[in-house]
């Protein structure tokens, strides 16, 4: 078995894979007594992660640069950075809503990636000049990083959106700190509420999903708010990815064209994500925003960051169209 063949099984396994870790998420909201305790989704959703590592590393071995060269690695290390943010974050906080989101996402980028691209567009190739650079793999990475998180903050607050139908719901507190997050873990713990973690109440042995009709005031709140300032974090951890990658680009298109700056169309909806994530982030702390208006600037921004990311490769032209990096 060539290493072809090997790289094709690896990338089959891991979307096999991660469908089992949807199939199971969504089982563990539907059935929490039942699959809740035995966290199937979160470790496929590791397993998922070793697969893609392995695959990133030895292309990274194999070809001798950072694999960041082309859309398929880009994609795979974007499916790396989401998964990689989901397991942290899902480990710390127990919501297993943030992997219920989170993993069909990552199993359809997969899915673009090893089974819909051509093979000639996964083959590694000869870095063209102005990629070789160290700055490949700092400014690549961080960026795709930022997106991950970014993605993933989104998600929530779309979430939030769904949970709340719209509507607009008091929220108390800005940010839940790690005594709070640590409270309320202790209450997923013991009984009723570690359902409402996953959007489900068990009552008397029986178990219902309708979170705006069923869920006590303060419980859903519980959920409500765990969802809000969890996707506040995240955003707030991701934007200073973001601007530290478009600094980092700025030096490298200096060095690489001779000009920091040049509105190609892909530094210009780098600059509109940061834009829409400094607003986002700006009306959280200056202006004490929660719910459901941050919720629907982040939405905005999850739209955004795709366009930044694959839209502007498939539709504009400029300095960033070789490669299909970020």
């Amino acid at each position: 078995m060539d290493f072809l063949d090997i790289k094709n099984s690896l990338d089959n396994l891991t979307f096999l894979i991660l469908l089992v870790s949807v199939v199971f998420y969504w089982l563990t909201i539907a059935f929490s007594k039942t699959f809740g305790p035995l966290r199937i989704g979160y470790y496929t959703v590791c397993l998922a992660n070793i697969f893609i590592t392995i695959i990133l590393g030895s292309r990274w071995i194999e070809n001798g640069y950072f694999p960041l060269s082309n859309l398929y690695e880009s994609l795979l290390f974007f499916s790396w950075g989401i998964t990689a943010i989901t397991i942290f974050v899902e480990y710390k906080t127990k919501l297993i809503l943030v992997g219920a989101v989170a993993t069909p996402l990552v199993m359809f980028v997969t899915a673009f990636a090893t089974l819909s691209l051509p093979e000639g567009m996964q083959k590694a190739a000869p870095l063209v000049p102005a990629l070789k650079s160290n700055w490949l793999m700092m400014h690549v990475s961080i960026m795709m990083l930022s997106y991950s998180t970014l993605i993933i903050g989104s998600l929530l607050s779309i979430l939030f959106l769904v949970l709340t139908k719209g509507k607009d719901v008091k929220i108390q507190g800005n940010s839940l700190g790690s005594k709070e997050y640590s409270n309320f873990e202790n209450q997923t713990n013991e009984g009723g509420l570690r359902d409402v973690s996953i959007g489900v109440l068990t009552i008397s042995g029986s178990e219902t999903s309708a979170v705006d009709k069923v869920l006590p005031n303060s419980q859903r709140l519980t959920l409500l708010e765990s969802v809000d300032n969890l996707s506040y974090r995240i955003i707030g951890f991701g934007f200073p990815l973001l601007t530290i990658g478009i600094v980092a680009g700025a030096v490298w298109a200096n060095e690489a064209w001779g000009s920091y700056w040049s509105w190609d169309p892909k530094e210009t909806w780098a600059l509109i994500t940061w834009l829409v994530f400094a607003a986002y982030l700006h009306a959280r702390i200056t202006k004490s925003w929660q719910g459901k208006k941050p919720a629907i600037l982040a939405s905005i921004g999850f739209v955004v960051v795709w366009i930044c990311y694959l839209g502007v490769n498939f539709l504009g032209k400029g300095l960033h169209s070789y490669g299909w990096i970020g």
